[in-house]
């Protein structure tokens, strides 16, 4: 997978919305088999979700599933129906740490292995942060498996965790406790050197306010937002998109340096670029 910029939920139980999302633009869809998907519903979920791996169509984007959390008892036949080749990657939502990731990590590759996969083709990404036990085991993911691809943050969940009667402000901001977490999930996923994925703007006809809160997020660091509605893919693309001026920055200073590679800084249109300049420019390029 090389584009991580929109992450759009799909019910895994909804044919129409995932035919809908299939043609959304967005970079990555994960099929739910938790929160969306009814306690009597899950099975018929998995048998879709299951069939729409199986197809292996010619698609542009990463296919992944959000499985239900270890903390009952569905994971083992969520991971049954799905592993199996054309899946990209698993959601895994209300990790405790690192070695949640490691558990998961293991059963999917006795999967791999009965479906006649290649031992690490399926990678891991987490919503780091739904329970109080989880924000302070943010840290755990250092060193980061090598599944693990992608680290993202929840404050629904949480802020049922601890009893708050919201997670936001009168005027729709975060309240100072779930900025807090959104800071040290982008932060631990900076340190684990994966991929630092922002939360979900819950308002999907709020096109303005996704806007400015993406251009924040990007800014401050994360590289893609998840996303609940398909109206809301193309903000979310194009506000985690290099702009052109910002890519011939970045290609600029990629260059100076390989043309005096022994620099440790070099002076460019009156500014003193070094070493960190260097490495956000490399990032910037990737995207």
């Amino acid at each position: 997978m090389t584009r991580m910029r929109s992450w759009l939920f799909v019910p895994g139980d909804s044919e129409k919305k995932a035919a809908k999302a299939a043609q959304s633009g967005a970079d990555v869809l994960i099929f739910d088999l938790e929160d969306s998907v009814a306690t009597a519903r899950k099975d018929a979920a998995r048998r879709m979700v299951a069939d729409i791996v199986a197809r292996r169509e010619t698609r542009e984007w990463s296919l992944w599933v959000r499985v239900n959390p270890f903390d009952g008892t569905l994971t083992a036949a969520d991971l049954d129906a799905v592993i199996r080749p054309g899946l990209d990657g698993v959601l895994l939502p209300k990790p405790e740490g690192g070695p949640d990731v490691a558990r998961l990590a293991d059963q999917i590759a006795s999967r791999e292995t009965a479906a006649g996969m290649n031992h690490g083709s399926v990678k891991i990404a987490v919503v780091a942060t739904e329970t109080p036990t989880a924000v302070f085991a943010l840290g755990s993911y250092v060193p980061a498996h090598s599944r693990l691809a992608a680290m993202t943050w929840g404050a629904e969940d949480l802020a049922a965790a601890v009893g708050a009667t919201s997670n936001r402000d009168d005027a729709g901001h975060f309240t100072p406790p779930y900025k807090l977490v959104r800071n040290l999930a982008l932060l631990a996923a900076a340190a684990a050197g994966t991929a630092p994925i922002d939360t979900l703007h819950a308002d999907f006809r709020d096109l303005a306010g996704l806007e400015a809160d993406c251009r924040a997020s990007r800014r401050d660091g994360f590289v893609g937002r998840l996303a609940i509605h398909p109206n809301q893919i193309e903000v979310i693309n194009r506000c985690y998109a290099p702009s052109e001026k910002e890519l011939a920055w970045a290609r600029r200073i990629v260059n100076a340096f390989a043309a005096d590679p022994t620099a440790g800084t070099l002076g460019m249109d009156g500014k003193m670029i070094d070493r960190p300049h260097l490495i956000a420019a490399r990032r910037t390029l990737n995207l």
